[in-house]
């Protein structure tokens, strides 16, 4: 049979020359036989004739054959490779706007539900293992000491060239020391820390909550009667608010280090001047704020990463988008906080 189907040109050029064609009818009273060559034969052809506004008659097919061919148009073809228009400014304000309104209540929803998980670990009833708690806080804070030790002795780099460079024209190269030290303790070591751990931690706690929010396990703790926010909630964010402040000490010290090795090797200020100088320049305070602000970083990226893990959907990309929300959220929140306590330690004199 398909050897004797005309081709799609042949059939094309007898409809061209016959101006005159308004109709055409298919016979198959010959037809003992036929296979999906004819299908496709006969659907290049409908289509053909519906460009040239030509009228088809398909009675006169087999009803095996009819059906298959419609059932080949009742599906429209995909457009692929059309380009779609990106939305516009004031859509794309509109829709995050609304996004910012209908997941207010569900993040008050959360930090309330946590607060009353908080309130049973006081209590003695809260239903999580110590030894999640544990592998938690390695995780969070001695495995994260490579990263943070890196970051923060190149920042403290960065500050101490960044201060000596002006310093140095007035040569008080000595006073890198109050720079970097109270730059460090006070403001930086936290911010870098924070922001370390929101890239590191927070998104490691949204693609786990949500690979179990897919795989339905947290369905099935509660299923069994066990709290999600107790059993897998608490441990992360008890890790992260122990972890984030001593963290913050740690990068502090770092920087500190490393703004001394550049006073000394650089702009030839003698070490003990410069410890000296340190001591002087640092007091208990400063090392408070510093720490203050590494465990309200802390609560807000365990916030952060555990909130889009446990809203997460039931696909593969909803993990990745959770992950990457997750990181987004908390380093905007570390900025706000940031500004907002730095202007409120300014007000009073702290």
């Amino acid at each position: 049979m398909r050897d004797r189907l005309p081709s799609a040109d042949e059939v094309e050029k007898q409809l061209g020359e016959a101006a005159r064609i308004h109709r055409v009818v298919f016979e198959s009273d010959g037809i003992s036989g036929w296979d999906s060559g004819l299908i496709n034969f006969l659907r290049n052809v409908v289509k053909l004739c519906n460009s040239r506004n030509i009228e088809v008659d398909h009675s006169g097919l087999p009803e095996g054959a009819q059906r298959l061919l419609k059932l080949a148009f009742a599906v429209p073809e995909e457009a692929t490779g059309r380009h779609v228009e990106p939305p516009s400014v004031l859509k794309y304000v509109g829709e995050v706007t609304l996004d910012l309104i209908h997941g207010a209540p569900a993040m008050v929803r959360f930090i309330g539900e946590v607060t009353l998980a908080v309130g049973r670990l006081l209590r003695g009833k809260a239903q999580y293992r110590r030894s999640d708690l544990a592998l938690t806080i390695q995780e969070t804070g001695p495995q994260a000491l490579p990263i943070v030790s890196l970051i923060s002795f190149l920042v403290g780099l960065i500050l101490a060239y960044m201060g000596a460079v002006q310093l140095a024209q007035f040569g008080a190269q000595i006073y890198i020391a109050d720079l970097v030290g109270i730059g460090m303790s006070r403001e930086i070591g936290a911010l870098m820390t924070g922001i370390i751990l929101a890239g590191r931690t927070g998104a490691a706690f949204a693609a786990q909550l949500g690979t179990m929010q897919v795989n339905e396990e947290i369905d099935a703790y509660r299923t069994l009667g066990i709290s999600p926010i107790d059993f897998l909630v608490l441990p992360r964010m008890l890790a992260l608010i122990l972890m984030a402040p001593l963290l913050t000490l740690y990068a502090s010290l770092v920087g500190m280090v490393a703004g001394m090795l550049v006073a000394v090797m650089a702009f030839n200020v003698d070490m003990n001047e410069y410890y000296q100088q340190t001591l002087s320049a640092l007091t208990m305070q400063h090392f408070l704020v510093g720490l203050s602000k590494g465990v309200v970083y802390g609560t807000l990226i365990a916030i952060a990463g555990c909130l889009r893990g446990m809203q997460c959907g039931r696909s593969a990309s909803a993990v990745g988008e959770a992950t990457t929300s997750a990181v987004v959220t908390a380093i905007v929140f570390i900025v706000i906080s940031a500004s907002l306590m730095t202007i409120m330690y300014q007000k009073l004199g702290i």
